[in-house]
């Protein structure tokens, strides 16, 4: 009997441990030393609010679903009917397949081909690699049509820092500024200076804040990364992006399931905000046979 998300690849390296999945090519678990690094889910059950899931061809929302692009007006399925956007992209639900591994890596691939809401050819590559430093996951997008394509990526894990609410968590978020959006969850085409409850970059317990926030200009390190560090009983884990991600959304998980919320923080790598389809901000367009590649990880943060 298959499970819901389909075939399970378990990856082990030293202390660390992961389970990537068929279905949405997604991550369902990831754990250190038996301690979980990821509020995942149960094999048994589906993933519920884009836990784990990758989100391409976009991240996060178009609005209405439509978008123009080349000349020609493309209508996404309106996958959010209550705040009538297209959410998240278009291969959450695909069956990816496995086309390499061993014991600590795998690659999961899919062909995205043309449909009338996106109607464009292309190659997805998920590179899974477990290290002595955590996970390492290396995207690849390439164009196989014959006629430039829109593309947008982002990643949908939910950390934990082994606190039952993250409430007691501690969050850092190395940004300075942020994008506001309107009731639909639409950037409003502002960007603002963090200040008060959204300037994180010291670290603040949570708390009672409600976190639904695109945060950009990022700051990096020497390598060009930004970290963004959950600090709990467990100790601090970091999730890390490098330059293809200049935007992060960090969620507190207010509006899940009275079962699932406020118990993970979903940060999310984004090459660019929602409705970048439409307004033009951080989206990248391939030429036929281009590609893009970006990476992004979670392991132990330094303190």
């Amino acid at each position: 009997m298959s499970a819901p998300s389909g075939e399970q690849t378990v990856l082990r390296h030293g202390p660390w441990e992961a389970v990537v999945v068929e279905v949405g090519g997604g991550l369902r678990e990831l754990s250190r030393d038996g301690q979980a690094v990821l509020d995942g889910y149960p094999e048994g059950e589906m993933a519920s609010g884009g836990r784990g899931q990758p989100l391409m061809p976009w991240p996060n929302r178009l609005a209405g679903g439509a978008y123009e692009f080349g000349g020609r007006r493309m209508q996404a399925p309106l996958s959010e009917p209550g705040a009538g956007n297209a959410i998240h992209g278009l291969v959450r639900w695909s069956n990816w397949t496995t086309t390499e591994g061993s014991s600590g890596r795998c690659v999961k691939a899919l062909r995205l081909n043309p449909q009338p809401a996106y109607p464009f050819t292309l190659d997805l590559r998920l590179e899974y690699d477990l290290g002595d430093d955590g996970l390492t996951v290396t995207m690849t997008a390439e164009n196989a049509g014959t006629a430039d394509l829109p593309f947008g990526a982002g990643f949908h894990p939910y950390l934990t820092a082994g606190t039952a609410l993250v409430d007691e968590a501690i969050l850092t978020v190395p940004a300075t500024a942020w994008l506001p959006s309107d009731e639909r969850g639409i950037p409003t085409g502002e960007v603002r200076t963090v200040e008060g409850d959204l300037d994180l970059r010291a670290g603040r317990p949570i708390g009672a804040s409600v976190l639904d926030h695109c945060f950009t200009g990022l700051e990096r390190d020497g390598v060009g990364r930004a970290t963004v560090t959950l600090e709990g009983p467990s100790g601090r884990v970091g999730l890390w992006m490098d330059e293809t991600f200049g935007y992060v959304m960090v969620f507190t998980g207010d509006t899940l399931s009275a079962d699932r919320r406020r118990r993970g923080l979903a940060v999310e790598p984004m090459s660019c905000p929602a409705d970048a389809f439409a307004s033009g901000e951080g989206l990248v367009v391939l030429a036929p046979g281009e590609r893009l590649v970006g990476r992004w990880g979670i392991g132990p943060a330094p303190a």
